[in-house]
């Protein structure tokens, strides 16, 4: 992770987006070394030995108590819950509504006490799910569950495995080993990259095949780093892109509703929990 930019930084100890981490930048919400840092700081290189500070506050996440939320498992001061499509998971802006974070915050009392400690900017969020993607969300109850997941995180200790539908016709198994970077924001894109291009990040996953016919087929990928948009990417450019993605998929006509790609596992803690594949994600392969 070191060296890097502040605004990469701050996104990567909060869990936010680089987008997410530069509004917190510019409103004053970071302090680096003890000085509050502003937007002109976003591309200071910093290093473990610096002490970055994000900052928030409780107000920012309303309660949403008739929001209903699934639990799937329950750890040592953390749960697991399951994400839909289509929401967010948690707000970008102080009285969003709609989030998983939301939800959680109603459900699990002890989580209102993370969100707005002093930095990293603990909302319990221990790592990001895209909106449109569904599947396994783990969330911190307590300071201690939060250090302990983001270390295991950071250290490549959380086994993540994804279902995707794809178009085309990938090898039965099969690794990527790409150098990816954002190279647009608002709306985010990422590209493969050369290595040693600037904010490029090696990455890596491996998949194999579930399913087959005729040209699509449903894959379980396990990754081995985590990036953005990295499934998305690293599939698109294989050649058999995920159903359904507007962004990187030729099939901009494709019927899917969403791209379909599904958190179906996560293996933390000596844990491992499971969440079934949704319906729309069933209705797609069905219909295909």
């Amino acid at each position: 992770m070191w060296p890097c930019r502040l605004d990469a930084a701050v996104a990567r100890s909060a869990g936010v987006s680089v987008g997410r981490a530069r509004r917190l930048l510019a409103g004053g919400g970071v302090e680096l070394n003890g000085h509050t840092a502003g937007a002109r700081d976003k591309g200071r290189r910093v290093t473990g030995a610096d002490r970055v500070v994000v900052q928030t506050d409780n107000e920012c996440v309303v309660p949403e108590p008739q929001r209903p939320l699934r639990e799937l498992a329950r750890g040592q001061g953390w749960v697991a819950v399951e994400k839909p499509a289509g929401v967010a998971v948690h707000p970008l802006v102080s009285g969003e509504t709609g989030t998983v974070l939301n939800a959680a915050v109603a459900r699990y009392p002890q989580l209102a006490d993370q969100v707005g400690r002093e930095g990293p900017l603990r909302t319990g969020v221990v790592h990001r799910l895209d909106v449109d993607t569904s599947g396994v969300l783990l969330l911190a109850l307590t300071p201690d569950a939060w250090d302990r997941l983001r270390d295991a995180f950071a250290s490549h200790r959380v086994i993540k495995t994804y279902y995707a539908l794809v178009a085309g016709t990938p090898a039965p198994t099969g690794r990527a080993d790409l150098h990816l970077a954002v190279t647009r924001h608002r709306p985010a894109r990422v590209s493969v990259v050369a290595q040693g291009r600037a904010g490029a990040r090696a990455t890596g996953l491996a998949w194999r095949v579930r399913e087959q016919r005729r040209d699509l087929a449903r894959i379980e990928v396990t990754l081995e780093t985590g990036f953005l948009h990295q499934i998305r990417v690293a599939c698109a450019h294989l050649g058999f892109p995920v159903m359904g993605d507007r962004v990187y998929g030729p099939q901009r006509t494709s019927s899917a509703p969403r791209h379909m790609l599904h958190a179906a596992r996560v293996t933390a803690e000596g844990m491992t929990i499971d969440c079934p594949e949704p319906p729309d994600f069933l209705a797609t392969w069905s219909d295909s």
